[in-house]
């Protein structure tokens, strides 16, 4: 679907090396089912600066993973319908996110809670796999996501809009505080006021200005440090 709202069919090797696809609506809202934990709904993302739809929790999980990590420039939400000839036949597929990296290169994304696909989903990948090598895109399929750092990570996006970077002064001194690995506690009280401070410090995780391990709980000794530049 082109951003004017229009849609249109085309060759699959001129679209992915024509069409700004991340800057596509979806080509149709997600639907509402009886039973899930999720609704549909949208996302704030920081990296673009607008909303992205989603259609369940794991979508969304993802959705909030890929806007911290730094080889995303782009995020849309299915933008685009896929549709191949099998003996007999035509498959479609709308695959669930579509990704521009930074060197340029674009992917196609489905996020799953399962661990395992089914056989149908795995013949769907091979397919979805095939059609990204072609134009040399990337196709992937993103599953469960370790609990704790899940949850390090959901924390830190209440805190991905710039409003919480606070002044260039404040984020110089957290980098003067954090210049080796140090306890958050012990940094955040050596940078200031910790109800001014903390915000832009999480913030500033979240952007990957500073760095942690996010694989491990979160508490007020866990070390902080800025990444050298």
């Amino acid at each position: 679907m082109a951003a004017d709202g229009t849609t249109e069919c085309s060759r699959w090797s001129e679209a992915a090396a024509e069409v700004v696809f991340e800057e596509c609506p979806p080509l149709r809202p997600f639907s509402s089912r009886k039973g899930r934990r999720t609704a549909p709904g949208w996302w704030w993302s920081a990296t673009t600066g607008g909303l992205v739809h989603y259609g369940s929790g794991a979508m969304r999980l993802h959705l909030m993973l890929l806007d911290r990590d730094p080889r995303v420039q782009g995020l849309a939400s299915r933008p685009l319908e896929l549709r191949w000839r099998v003996p007999g036949a035509v498959r479609t597929h709308a695959p669930q996110l579509m990704l521009r990296l930074a060197d340029g290169q674009g992917v196609l994304a489905d996020c799953t809670a399962g661990r395992e696909l089914s056989q149908r989903q795995r013949s769907l990948a091979a397919a979805v796999g095939e059609v990204c090598v072609a134009v040399r895109w990337r196709y992937w399929v993103l599953g469960p996501v370790d609990p704790v750092y899940r949850r390090n990570v959901t924390w830190l996006a209440g805190f991905r809009h710039p409003r919480y970077r606070g002044s260039e002064r404040l984020a110089a001194a957290l980098r003067e505080s954090f210049a080796g690995r140090t306890p958050l506690g012990e940094g955040v009280r050596r940078t200031g006021d910790p109800m001014v401070v903390l915000p832009a410090l999480f913030h500033a995780l979240w952007a990957g200005r500073l760095s942690a391990d996010l694989g491990a709980p979160m508490h007020e000794r866990m070390p902080v440090w800025a990444p050298a530049a």
